[in-house]
């Protein structure tokens, strides 16, 4: 059976000096969530933005769910103000967390559901001990820190792994596979045949004029491979 096929545009490239405008758009163009690349400049090299800019888009009227990843050392402060922001789901990195099960337990004590990203060189593996206790896994697909770099192929073979693992435990359609870095028209098809579901892209979107024209192929990229027998019946002008 095939699993629904989820578009998250990421905001980190997103028009700031517009962003409530341009989310409401990309959302009007058929994106299922928004996805918020949240960095430290310290577990990463970058900083980008917190809380205050999911409170403001949830003040500016969206109210389509928003997925955090915490690309930071510092996760359980930082959900709890996601939270209160109006965030519906955290991620956080493998590798930032010393206390996994802890961390995982107070995101769903605060009502969110959760997931956890591994680094391109972080083994799959890792993870399969806890993949019951997870609503999704983020293969990251780049090295973290940044927007606009390109895919690694042999990232592929991580998520194959994970759909494989999934299934051997029953949580296949269960645990969401999501990935991120360098998704586009080029890449997309790769990780839906290898088993992703949920595609993150920023600037394959945000730099597009028309959204709706490339969220519809994207979708449609994705389905093709999850689904031989899927005929698209859409246009999009």
């Amino acid at each position: 059976m095939s699993q629904e096929i989820v578009i998250s545009p990421s905001i980190l490239s997103a028009d700031f000096a517009r962003l409530g405008e341009d989310v409401a758009k990309v959302i009007a163009a058929g994106a299922d969530r928004i996805h918020f690349d949240v960095m430290d400049n310290n577990f990463v090299p970058n900083l980008s933005f917190g809380a205050p800019i999911c409170q403001a888009l949830r003040n500016y009227g969206i109210s389509t769910p928003i997925d955090v990843h915490l690309m930071t050392t510092e996760v359980e402060r930082l959900a709890t103000y996601f939270k209160q922001a109006g965030a519906n789901h955290i991620t956080f990195s493998y590798e930032a967390i010393t206390h996994i099960d802890r961390t995982i337990n107070l995101i769903k004590e605060l009502g969110m559901t959760v997931g956890i990203a591994i680094n391109p060189a972080t083994p799959v593996e890792m993870l399969f001990p806890i993949l019951e206790q997870l609503d999704l896994v983020l293969v990251m697909t780049v090295n973290p820190g940044f927007g606009g770099q390109k895919f690694l192929p042999y990232t592929l073979t991580k998520v194959k792994a994970l759909k494989a693992e999934l299934e051997k435990q029953g949580l296949l359609g269960k645990v969401e596979i999501q990935v991120d870095g360098g998704v586009n028209r080029d890449t997309i098809s790769l990780l839906a045949k290898a088993g992703a579901t949920n595609f993150v892209a920023g600037s394959a979107i945000f730099n597009e004029d028309n959204y709706a024209a490339v969220i519809t192929e994207l979708r449609e990229l994705a389905i093709e491979q999850e689904d031989p027998n899927y005929v698209s019946l859409s246009f999009v002008g």
